[in-house]
């Protein structure tokens, strides 16, 4: 059947929005069961690689990534809300990941949802879906989270995660939420976890039981657990119940009550901080290395998420699997480097894992980006020659003591917030494995990200390429 779309040009290259209406496409009859394995690392910047590799293996080492044969880098694009042909330079998860999951550029803050017009997008989970591939979602966020949202749900707010969020302001006033007109009642399709509970997605592995926990809009007898299993899914909360899934049931796993713990901390709880100045002079704070951390210990690891989603959707005749490594970017925001090196390790483990699925399955492609960049950068951690002029680093500063004894200045700076850090407007990288994978552009747009994946599968996408 023939897509119909609508799209509306805007000023800039290849920037676009638009929304789509009715699809369907036939698999694809040039690969076996062909599959696409996304992984996204959210904040996952050349400098977070970079922080990690040094901490990790050391500044001659290898990260698994680092062996992936192409290489290429991303242009993230957003809109203004207000004028869909203004271009803005930062980004948000929410609007990222729209690009990746639905080919079309949105502005901030929304969930497969166009700009201004707040016309629902159609996401490459919905066109896989249709053609018959098996479809699954990994993140160590909330699954109801900007990323993984993007690629199920639709609705015009990232923060309307759950049916008691879905009208709001904070106690300070500060934070205005409204997404009135995605109730049910009001012909929307409710909150984030509703629609996720009321989805086809096979596998659904993460955070954000509290969201799951609340009672369904307009039913106060039934929460969106209760709704979830009535769709099919087998609900599960403990590690050890990835091990026992049902073969053929749908799959929705909520491990922690939002995002899930981080793997690793600063020894002590240790984070960057402000540099001192006293009595005129620089005073830099104390060198620190990283340690387990107590409250990841219980979690299941993306590792053994990965692996689980992967048995489930070995059984369809091809799927589309999305894996975020979420903390790089939420730990950067809280200015915490253990936090964000430990879950870059996480997301390289997985790319591991990926790659050894592909050697007994060729017909996977593997495509490794992230959704914006973001603001942890390395410095020189003495001050290097402008030491004698008092030289400090602006904002908070870590030293983090690495593997080869040596001590890795990490700044962040973006703002002079006490509270977070903010994300920053560079491209990101793009890593892929696959069949013909030489052939992709070494310069693309994020939006290309669907696209790429999208012919693979043989769907038919929902924007025309550039």
């Amino acid at each position: 059947m023939t897509r119909t779309c609508v799209f509306i040009p805007v000023a800039v290259s290849s920037l676009f929005v638009g929304a789509c209406t009715n699809q369907q496409s036939e698999a694809p009859q040039s690969l076996a069961r062909p599959g696409v394995i996304l992984i996204i690392g959210d904040g996952m910047d050349d400098q977070q690689i970079t922080i990690a590799r040094n901490y990790l293996v050391g500044s001659s080492g290898r990260l698994v990534l680092d062996g992936l044969p192409f290489r290429a880098v991303a242009q993230i694009q957003t809109v203004a809300e207000n004028d869909p042909t203004q271009p803005l330079y930062v980004a948000d998860s929410a609007n990222t990941a729209t690009s990746m999951a639905s080919g079309v550029v949105t502005s901030k803050g929304r969930i497969a949802t166009t700009a201004q017009s707040d016309e629902d997008l159609t996401t490459i989970m919905e066109l896989a879906h249709a053609s018959g591939f098996g479809t699954g979602i990994v993140t160590t966020s909330s699954v109801t989270d900007a990323t993984p949202a993007s690629f199920v749900a639709h609705v015009n707010q990232r923060l309307c995660q759950g049916p008691s969020a879905m009208v709001r302001t904070n106690r300070r006033g500060r934070l205005s939420v409204d997404c009135s007109q995605d109730y049910k009642a009001n012909g929307g399709l409710g909150s984030i976890a509703e629609q996720i509970a009321a989805s086809n997605v096979d596998v659904v592995l993460g955070g954000g039981s509290r969201y799951f926990e609340q009672t369904i809009e307009g039913n106060t007898e039934m929460s969106v657990i209760d709704a979830a299993s009535a769709n099919g899914y087998q609900v599960i909360r403990e590690r050890s119940e990835l091990e026992q899934l049902i073969p053929g049931s749908k799959v929705l796993g909520l491990f922690s009550p939002n995002t899930m713990p981080v793997q690793l901390r600063g020894v002590n709880d240790a984070e960057a901080v402000t540099v001192e100045r006293v009595d005129g002079e620089v005073r830099l704070p104390e060198p620190f290395a990283c340690e387990p951390n107590p409250g990841f210990e219980a979690m299941p690891t993306l590792a053994d998420m990965t692996h689980a989603a992967l048995n489930e959707l070995d059984d369809h005749d091809g799927f589309m699997l999305m894996i975020e490594s979420a903390s790089i970017d939420k730990q950067s925001h809280l200015r915490r480097p253990c936090g964000h090196v430990g879950e870059l390790q996480q997301l390289d483990e997985v790319v591991g894992i990926a790659l050894e699925y592909a050697q007994s399955h060729p017909e996977t492609l593997i495509l490794v980006t992230a959704d914006h960049s973001h603001a942890a950068q390395i410095v020189e951690e003495t001050g290097g020659p402008f030491i004698a002029l008092n030289y400090a680093s602006p904002g908070h500063f870590a030293r983090l003591r690495t593997m080869e004894g040596g001590i890795m200045g990490i700044n962040y700076a973006t703002n002079d917030s006490p509270i977070q850090e903010g994300h920053t407007g560079a491209q990101v990288p793009v890593f892929a494995s696959g069949q013909n994978v030489h052939d992709l552009p070494a310069f693309m747009q994020q939006v290309d990200i669907f696209h790429i994946a999208a012919d693979h599968l043989g769907l038919s996408t929902a924007a025309p390429r550039e």
